[in-house]
């Protein structure tokens, strides 16, 4: 894939820098299709137990059984890449939730893929995961239900061709998922929209009052995924009401370190290709990332040393970035620096994005796990610590 625009002259769509699931997996989404012939809910383009695997993966290739249809072009055996990393169980529980017809909530701390495994689950489950509302303070309620073509409205009064719907409103005629980005974002009045659409399953339209078009009711198989940062609890509190209509799943970090580790290689390697340059940073840098991202997200070293917690989030997509611009660094700057010198001015910007006080923080994790492991004889972590005049810049 590359970010680099087709000429529109030639009639070709311009290439894209991300590709939603549903187009980059369509090959998997065929496949597990037509591999599980298990008992699936109404509306759902695939079975609970493909929806996991679309998101988990699959251990070992899969076998279409003898006799099954697939859409031409489709393989006859296939693994199924993994794209979530997290736990299975916490990605069962959320299938079985939207099987349920229970709207589902996914909080955690940012950068924690909630976005991601929401997107997963909404192509799953129905094929799309672009029926989304991205909340903000300037959501309005026509976002969540419909609005006007006021061209129309204006010449020919109120009527089914005049109204536009939303993305909910399009989710519920289709039967499929939408989708409601950054939730407690919405003023309380916005999130007060989704109660009676979550509870009733249909939409009023009190301008059609008296024609067949009065009320949209929801296809089998539509349902609402939202999607909240812990740090953004206190913007727009959602209403007991509104939480009872949800069932809440939290997204943690990644807990295994060579898991986070490998999805950091991954996905910074995939950024600096897209660029066209080529991928030339060293396992060793990125292991040191990774090592004190993790470390100054917990508070904990490895070794066990206690170490004092920025108030920013340390997360795993943060560490994608940093990994991202050292490996630019390296392909368009060859040689000119160490890219592990530039691993503390990296830092620190991530450190200071909250509160600039938690620059006091990272120094005092380089002058203490830092210090200690050169102090134990690491070539690396020296070279770090002879860095330490880099923060107090």
């Amino acid at each position: 894939m590359t970010i680099t625009e087709t000429s529109t002259a030639t009639g070709a769509a311009p290439a894209r820098q991300i590709v939603p699931p549903e187009e980059l997996y369509a090959a998997e989404l065929a496949f597990l299709a037509a591999h599980d012939e298990g008992p699936r809910p109404p509306g759902w383009a695939l079975t609970p137990r493909a929806v996991v695997t679309f998101g988990m993966g699959s251990d070992r290739p899969l076998s279409l059984p003898e006799g099954a249809t697939a859409p031409e072009g489709t393989p006859r055996r296939m693994t199924i890449r993994r794209k979530f990393v997290g736990e299975r169980a916490l990605v069962e529980r959320c299938v079985v939730t939207l099987a349920g017809e229970r709207g589902l909530l996914l909080v955690g701390e940012p950068g924690t893929a909630k976005s991601m495994l929401s997107e997963l689950l909404a192509a799953g489950v129905s094929g799309t995961s672009a029926l989304t509302v991205q909340g903000t303070a300037g959501t309005t309620e026509d976002q969540l239900k419909y609005g006007w073509n006021y061209a129309l409205l204006l010449a020919q009064g109120p009527s089914s061709k005049a109204l536009v719907p939303s993305p909910v409103l399009t989710a519920m005629r289709r039967g499929a998922v939408a989708r409601v980005e950054e939730v407690t974002r919405c003023l309380p009045e916005v999130q007060d929209a989704l109660i009676s659409l979550l509870s009733e399953r249909r939409i009023a339209v009190p301008e059609l009052a008296g024609t067949e078009d009065a009320q949209a009711h929801a296809a089998p198989g539509f349902n609402v995924i939202a999607t909240a940062n812990l740090r953004d609890k206190g913007v727009s509190e959602m209403s007991a009401a509104l939480k009872r209509r949800f069932n809440f799943e939290t997204v943690g970090p990644i807990g295994d370190f060579e898991a986070e580790l490998d999805l950091v290689r991954s996905q910074s390697r995939a950024a600096v290709e897209r660029s066209g340059a080529a991928y030339r940073l060293d396992d060793t840098v990125l292991d040191i990332l990774v090592t004190a991202f993790r470390e100054l997200r917990t508070g904990r070293s490895a070794e066990g040393w206690e170490i004092e917690r920025p108030s920013t989030v340390m997360s795993t997509a943060e560490a994608v970035s940093v990994a991202t611009a050292l490996g630019l660094a390296t392909a368009y700057f060859p040689g000119d620096r160490d890219p592990l010198a530039l691993l503390p001015g990296h830092l620190t910007g991530v450190v200071r994005k909250d509160d600039p006080a938690d620059a006091a923080r990272l120094l005092g994790y380089w002058d203490g796990a830092v210090r200690r492991r050169a102090e134990e004889g690491s070539a690396t972590w020296r070279t770090l610590w002879d860095l330490r005049p880099v923060l107090e810049g």
